[in-house]
């Protein structure tokens, strides 16, 4: 499976052999974290009487919110008052951590893959919109802290997903090529800046639907890390690293 990239080359990850790199979002790509931040939005919302008191839909959620950065988001609630909408974020982002303490789910196959990556010697990086003490707050409750070289965090960087941003920098950083380097994620925005970095991005359908991942142009879509999608093309790549060296 191959996708046009930023660049307009058709790229797929065998055509990464032999690997360097493995880059992850984390919201929803890690853990399915989708549905508390859906409760603790909806929940925040109503209490201040925002769409009637009506609480929004998931639709609404994935249109709007979900994998955006939360000054857009801000900027989306509250058109007339950025920094009350700034204000809320980071509140709402206060009740997210204390449901994730008890809640967090990784996404199915995760440390499988995670097993591979480690076995292949590949370096690896956290690349995500959410706030740095969400990302690594996540990242250590799914015992993953010491998995990660470093985490990029798009509020960090000139411009967050869906720009390219934070991607190039977490292959400049790490030192790696992105001719050699894949990225995993979940949302819209996030595969768009994969593809704009000229990478190739395996799109998770953790919440978003297939339909409206597939106008991102990601190289492929998995339902999880298990599905047998990414293991043919793991192996694909496998293949092409042996006889390339």
């Amino acid at each position: 499976m191959t996708i046009t990239s930023g660049e307009n080359r058709i790229c797929s990850i065998s055509e990464l052999a032999p690997p360097q790199a493995v880059l992850f979002d984390v919201d929803g790509t890690l853990c399915d974290s989708d549905p508390l931040h859906l409760y603790s939005f909806s929940e925040m919302l109503v209490e201040i009487g925002f769409n009637g008191g009506v609480p929004i839909t998931e639709q609404f959620f994935m249109e709007t919110i979900a994998g955006k950065h939360n000054e857009d988001i801000a900027t989306a609630l509250f058109p007339d008052d950025h920094e009350r909408g700034l204000k809320f974020c980071d509140e709402k982002e206060e009740r997210f951590r204390k449901l994730a303490k008890e809640n967090l789910v990784p996404i199915k196959g995760l440390y499988k893959v995670k097993k591979w990556i480690e076995d292949h010697k590949l370096k690896r990086a956290a690349v995500t919109n959410a706030p740095r003490e969400n990302a690594e707050l996540m990242i250590s409750l799914l015992g993953l802290t010491d998995f990660f070289d470093l985490v990029i965090v798009g509020s960090e960087c000139d411009h967050p997903k869906p720009y390219p941003d934070p991607y190039l920098k977490a292959i400049e950083i790490l030192n790696v090529s992105k001719d050699h380097t894949f990225i995993f994620e979940d949302s819209v925005s996030g595969i768009k800046a994969g593809v704009a970095a000229g990478m190739p991005v395996a799109g998770l359908t953790t919440r978003n639907p297939e339909e409206m991942l597939q106008q991102a142009n990601p190289t492929l879509l998995i339902k999880d890390y298990e599905d047998p999608k990414l293991w043919a093309a793991l192996e694909e790549l496998d293949k092409k690293t042996v006889t390339s060296n």
